[in-house]
């Protein structure tokens, strides 16, 4: 049975984009039969700064993040902007995730920013570090900002269907992929 993992990449306490994600993470048709979801979000473990060392020698639950990561067969991945940027919590984890861990499986993007200055930053930031692992992403994403949340909510039906969308596409993407090593491509050139 495959897995969609939404990652909530930051720190910070929960809040709207993390429940966009876990909205994204609904089923919402037969495309989902057999689909189970996991959410994780990085601020609910203690994961160490990447520095080199082998998973198993992190003290804290650096190790089981990784795998529940390499587990995982699709991804949904939501990151607020912050400076431009995704965050450096979601870095962390990428630089910690081995490089044939990703290679093949399907990644959908979501991304919040305070305005619209910021959507292009999963498109030209996270989307080349997903590459160099050798992800299928899926085309587009979605960027959402604070004015279609309402009492902490995602209120914006546009928006929601945007999400349901993404996460249909992951799913579609997935099944057409998986097991099929002729449209996973050559290895990524990091893993040589």
């Amino acid at each position: 049975m495959p897995t969609l993992l939404g990652i909530h990449g930051s720190v910070t306490q929960p809040g709207r984009l993390h429940q966009a994600l876990q909205l994204a993470l609904q089923p919402t048709g037969n495309q989902w039969e057999s689909v189970t979801t996991s959410l994780l979000h990085l601020g609910g473990h203690r994961i160490s700064f990447a520095d080199g060392r082998a998973l198993s020698d992190y003290p804290d639950d650096t190790g089981a993040v990784v795998e529940q990561v390499l587990a995982a067969d699709m991804y949904l991945i939501a990151t607020p902007i912050f400076r431009a940027s995704f965050t450096a919590s979601l870095k962390n984890l990428l630089d910690l995730v081995p490089v044939e861990g990703l290679k093949g499986k399907v990644c959908g993007l979501v991304a919040m920013g305070a305005t619209d200055h910021h959507y292009l930053a999963i498109d030209t930031q996270l989307r080349p570090v997903l590459a160099w692992f050798g992800v299928h992403l899926v085309p587009g994403g979605v960027y959402l900002q604070s004015r279609q949340f309402q009492d902490g909510k995602l209120a914006d039906p546009d928006a929601i269907a945007d999400l349901h969308s993404l996460a249909n596409a992951v799913i579609a993407l997935q099944r057409a992929t998986a097991g099929n090593d002729e449209t996973v491509g050559p290895p990524p050139l990091a893993s040589g």
